[in-house]
């Protein structure tokens, strides 16, 4: 087969609540997620018999078997049992690594898609559903795309048809990381006393998002935009000096609908009623934002992929 490419699109959370710990030592989560226009592209080429190989554009990247775009495609052989399944991978790297954007989970999602196409393995949905969600909590996710209303560690999903179509102002310090097993310990250790306990608990907290201000804002049902929570925003911020900054500028432009943190951070948001008016703000507010170390981005929420 001749090469193939599928986009990586970034996400960011609308919505991050953790509601406590699972059997399993995982955070149960209540999350809202979003695509974005921002995004990698994955191409992949024949090679020998059994061999996998990726490239990348971005040389901080690592292209051996920690990354999940070769973690995917090894499952995938494994889980088909094809060991001479052989592929040449390259990645064109656009999404900022270590940003809360769910770039290496995109990537790993896409490689799944991809794949599985390339190969013509016809493996269905729920196969690949599964796949995703033993690669990563967001994987499952970007496998998708969206918005989607996200539960368990990530891995259950729910479609939202959204109605509403906002801009996205999108900063990033590239010099700045969070690691996110030291985002969710430290939540652990500054909220865990209010942590719920038993799925009947965690359901009641599904279902008050499912009716919240911003499932109705999403849906069309209501013009105004709620504050988005995010409960790592809460434990990031107050210890980063560099989130705390760009959350003040992304205020400052030009009044935005609201602001706020993408997953573990550090990426932020502003979101804008349109792309006229995210291009004005980020025009606005472009020289703090590059003083203080800031790249920028304006993006689009983007639709769920199928296949």
């Amino acid at each position: 087969m001749s090469s193939l490419s599928l986009r990586a699109p970034a996400k960011i959370n609308l919505h991050l609540e953790v509601l406590g710990l699972r059997d399993d030592g995982f955070h149960e989560l209540a999350m809202v997620m979003q695509t974005l226009d921002l995004a990698d592209d994955l191409t992949v080429d024949a090679a020998p018999a059994g061999q996998l190989s990726l490239s990348c554009t971005d040389p901080e990247l690592p292209v051996d078997g920690s990354n999940l775009i070769l973690k995917a495609a090894e499952l995938l052989r494994q889980h088909c049992r094809r060991p001479e399944l052989s592929a040449q991978l390259e990645l064109t790297k656009r999404i900022p690594i270590g940003a809360g954007l769910a770039g290496g989970s995109s990537d790993g999602a896409t490689a799944l898609l991809l794949l599985n196409r390339f190969w013509e393995l016809q493996l269905t949905a729920a196969e690949l559903h599964g796949l995703a969600a033993e690669l990563g909590s967001d994987v499952a996710f970007c496998l998708q795309g969206g918005t989607q209303l996200c539960f368990g560690r990530g891995e259950c999903l729910e479609p939202i048809k959204a109605a509403s179509h906002p801009s996205v102002l999108l900063i990033k310090n590239p010099s700045v990381s969070v690691s996110t097993p030291w985002a969710y310990g430290r939540c652990k250790e500054l909220m865990g006393a209010t942590y719920l306990t038993g799925d009947s608990a965690f359901e009641r907290q599904r279902q008050a998002l499912r009716e919240s201000p911003l499932l109705c804002w999403l849906e069309g049902n209501q013009s105004t935009v709620p504050p988005l929570r995010n409960d790592l925003q809460q434990v990031v911020a107050p210890e980063n000096a560099s989130v705390q900054k760009g959350l003040q500028l992304l205020a400052s432009a030009a009044e935005p609908l609201q602001v706020a943190m993408s997953g573990s951070g550090p990426s932020l948001f502003a979101l804008y009623r349109d792309q006229a008016a995210a291009a004005a703000a980020a025009r606005a507010v472009a020289p703090a934002l590059a003083e203080n170390g800031f790249q920028h981005w304006i993006c689009q929420f983007t639709e769920a992929r199928h296949g």
